[in-house]
């Protein structure tokens, strides 16, 4: 499937009082990534509104495995899992020196009609050919 990744330099407004990262600063590195795999499918959140539908997160889920520290270098990786019905996408962080794998995480994003606010059971047809083209 599609995936794309980004490099994070860990900085210290994304640090707790324990001087680890806060768990609130982990949403930001997945949409980060994610925003990167959006744009490789060229439907990022302009073409989202421009197509007529928005695209709330409607679960996040997120393990987290080694503690982040301040300075640290990580890669952020959104891997494309499921896209006809929903978007899912899945996460992996890592330590960019060693790959070690430090938090796992999904995000399910649903389609909602932008003039009704209407949920959709199918994704609209604008994401399913775009992800289509770039598919083997």
């Amino acid at each position: 499937m599609i995936a794309a990744a980004v490099a994070i330099k860990v900085q210290f407004y994304d640090l707790d009082p324990m001087q680890v990262v806060w768990h609130g600063s982990y949403v930001r590195f997945l949409e980060q990534a994610r925003c990167a795999l959006l744009d490789a499918i060229g439907y990022n959140y302009v073409e989202m509104k421009e197509s007529g539908y928005l695209w709330p997160v409607v679960e996040l889920h997120v393990k987290y495995v080694r503690a982040i520290q301040f300075g640290q270098e990580i890669s952020v990786e959104a891997r494309l899992a499921e896209y006809e019905n929903r978007l899912r996408i899945t996460y992996r962080i890592t330590d960019a020196a060693s790959g070690a794998v430090l938090t796992k995480a999904t995000t399910t994003q649903v389609a909602v009609d932008g003039a009704t606010s209407e949920m959709l059971f199918e994704s609209p047809a604008v994401l399913r050919e775009k992800v289509r083209r770039l598919l083997p």
